[in-house]
């Protein structure tokens, strides 16, 4: 066997420790973003606590709250659009940024953002609240939805982030034991703070503009007519992972998170809720 000379060695062996070295300084990158970028989620998620409301101000909304709550049963479904702490803050946070237009959490995930709609479907996907770059992106509502009107559904997209952060914990519901344990969504705008009752949990995908008789659910921001309105809910139950007792009924106000899922090639998963109101039978 002929041997390898002395120069030979030193080009390999110094090959091979350009190669390790520059996998380790790769790895120490990517760690470090990991947890940089989980860092700068768990700061955004308890921006809402840090946020101070003056005394005064928290006082009149409380004694009108409690005025609205002592209210006669026919008035109950009002009480929920009383100001309350959590839409002040939303009101605070807006003078940082205007296209906040609410605030989103599941009790008991991560799911715990700001709420932001641009002019487009893609500035927020690669920047934060603040308007800075950041591979995190934001929590999004579709620019589709009209407030005006109001439209029928809040289309809500989030990042699917293997750092467990933004809506990473979407995907958890594919277990009916989680949703079970986690059934309301909690969206807070700066005129009411409302809670959704789930009532679908499905996988599903962008399709092919060429494909027909299929579901989808991304299109879907305001209904045109009853009919229209049904469908969408009719084939959101059709599609769920799971059976869920509650529905949706035409004049309700939906809510459909949503985000990438890898099931298959564009894969979605999205979780659907209606408004709930104390005095909803």
């Amino acid at each position: 066997m002929k041997k390898i000379s002395k120069s030979k060695r030193k080009i390999i062996y110094y090959s091979i420790y350009t190669i390790l070295t520059l996998l380790i300084i790769l790895s120490i990158i990517y760690i470090a973003n990991y947890f940089l970028s989980k860092k700068q989620a768990i700061q955004e998620s308890q921006l809402l606590d840090k946020i101070e409301i003056d005394e005064n101000q928290l006082k009149e909304v409380n004694e009108t709250t409690e005025e609205a709550n002592i209210t006669t049963q026919e008035n109950i479904e009002e009480t929920t659009n009383q100001e309350t702490e959590r839409i002040l803050k939303v009101q605070k946070l807006q003078e940082e940024n205007s296209d906040i237009v609410g605030w989103l959490e599941i009790e008991g995930t991560s799911i715990n953002h700001p709420v932001l709609q641009g002019t487009d479907n893609e500035y927020y996907m690669t920047h934060n609240y603040k308007k800075q770059k950041s591979k995190n992106g934001s929590i999004f509502l579709t620019k589709d939805y009209d407030w005006s009107i109001p439209s029928s559904n809040f289309l809500i997209y989030g990042h699917n982030l293997n750092n467990g952060t933004m809506f990473q914990e979407l995907l958890k519901y594919a277990k009916e034991e989680f949703y079970k344990e986690h059934s309301i969504i909690r969206f807070t705008t700066n005129k009411e703070d409302a809670e959704y009752e789930i009532i679908s949990v499905f996988k599903s995908r962008v399709y092919y503009k060429t494909e027909k008789n299929v579901f989808r659910y991304y299109f879907f921001v305001n209904a045109n007519s009853e009919a229209e309105y049904n469908e969408f809910v009719q084939n959101a139950k059709k599609a769920s992972l799971y059976d869920i007792d509650k529905t949706a009924k035409f004049g309700d106000q939906l809510i459909t998170l949503s985000t990438c899922s890898y099931h298959v090639e564009d894969g979605r998963f999205a979780v659907v809720g209606r408004k709930k109101f104390k005095n909803y039978l």
